[in-house]
């Protein structure tokens, strides 16, 4: 029988590669489907810099990788955090499930949650590479 502490890190590490294959999946988007110039035109449209999409797209992707291998969870998480909230804010007018026109901000926001969640607990301790080059840089807590 399985203590509390393994079946935690089981249901920590499952989140952790859902939600980094959610964030590969929006940057292959944001790149292979709307292209990046369509994803810097996008975000021009809606008043943002292109560098704030080449930010996003660069962090969906690396970001999303780094939590499907466990690499630097705590900080990937931190940094998909203005990634994912950023979506809610500028999905806020549309209402609030996704499915509505424009789509909605619920899903956003439970993404932040999943997001802020990560950074706070880490990567688990199950399906995860343990190199972490920047642990000798980083102060531990943030290092898994």
């Amino acid at each position: 029988m399985q203590n509390e502490t393994n079946i935690q890190s089981i249901g920590v590490s499952l989140l952790r590669i859902h939600f980094g294959i959610i964030l590969l999946a929006h940057g292959w988007l944001k790149v292979y489907v709307f292209s990046i110039a369509g994803t810097v035109g996008y975000f021009a449209s809606i008043g943002l810099p292109p560098i704030i999409a080449y930010l996003v797209i660069f962090g969906e992707l690396v970001g999303g990788l780094a939590l499907i291998l466990g690499i630097q969870t705590r900080l990937a998480a931190a940094l998909a955090v203005p990634i994912v909230f950023g979506a809610a804010v500028m999905n806020g007018g549309n209402g609030w499930l996704h499915s509505a026109s424009g789509g909605g901000w619920e899903y956003a926001a439970s993404l932040t949650v999943i997001a802020v969640s990560l950074a706070i607990m880490g990567s688990g301790q199950y399906l995860r590479i343990n190199i972490n080059p920047l642990n000798r840089f980083l102060p531990s807590t943030i290092c898994d």
